[in-house]
């Protein structure tokens, strides 16, 4: 399955997007829980141009430069809802460098899985307040309450993402706390 396919037609779903616009929404939004990289979207774009999912207009931005704006058909809009109402299981467990280093940890010195857990800390620290400094200034949880409006899913989305860090920097935590009183 293309995921990245249903990804893009949700963002297009939600209004006419530029390339530009797209990967800017994949690496400011959704970055927290899909990801795309520059080489994969604008294939993908051609290939959903192809398949009649997706049109597009060419628009002029500036003087010279100029852009494609894709807007999503009906047939995309089908395709899309489709996708959104189709039951998944469960997917593989994301792929975790540092949890398969920790796997190995019996090659490593005391001082080195500190060291490590200690930087991974660190690092999860700061993704968490950068991810509660995002939620601070959300706009659903001020002022909209409404579960159909497109920052509802946002919302829900950045939430687990802090719960997901804090969850993290818990057993970081712990692990870090038996290590030194082993």
């Amino acid at each position: 399955m293309r995921t990245l396919k249903y990804a893009i037609l949700g963002l297009i779903n939600r209004e006419a997007m530029t390339g530009y616009d797209l990967m800017k929404m994949f690496n400011l939004e959704l970055v927290n829980f899909w990801y795309a990289q520059h080489s994969q979207l604008y294939p993908e774009l051609k290939k959903l141009t192809d398949e009649g999912l997706i049109t597009y207009e060419t628009v002029l931005q500036g003087q010279k430069l100029e852009k494609k704006l894709y807007s999503i058909t009906e047939a995309g809009k089908i395709a899309f809802l489709n996708w959104l109402k189709k039951q998944d299981l469960l997917e593989p467990t994301p792929k975790d460098i540092f949890r398969l280093k920790v796997f190995f940890i019996e090659s490593m010195t005391k001082e080195d899985i500190l060291k490590h857990f200690s930087y991974q800390l660190d690092l999860r620290k700061e993704k968490l307040e950068r991810l509660e400094a995002t939620m601070a200034q959300h706009p659903y949880s001020k002022t909209i309450s409404d579960v159909f409006s497109p920052l509802y899913g946002d919302y829900i989305v950045l939430k687990s993402a802090i719960m997901r860090e804090r969850t993290y920097i818990d057993w970081l935590l712990d692990c870090i706390k038996e290590i030194e009183n082993s």
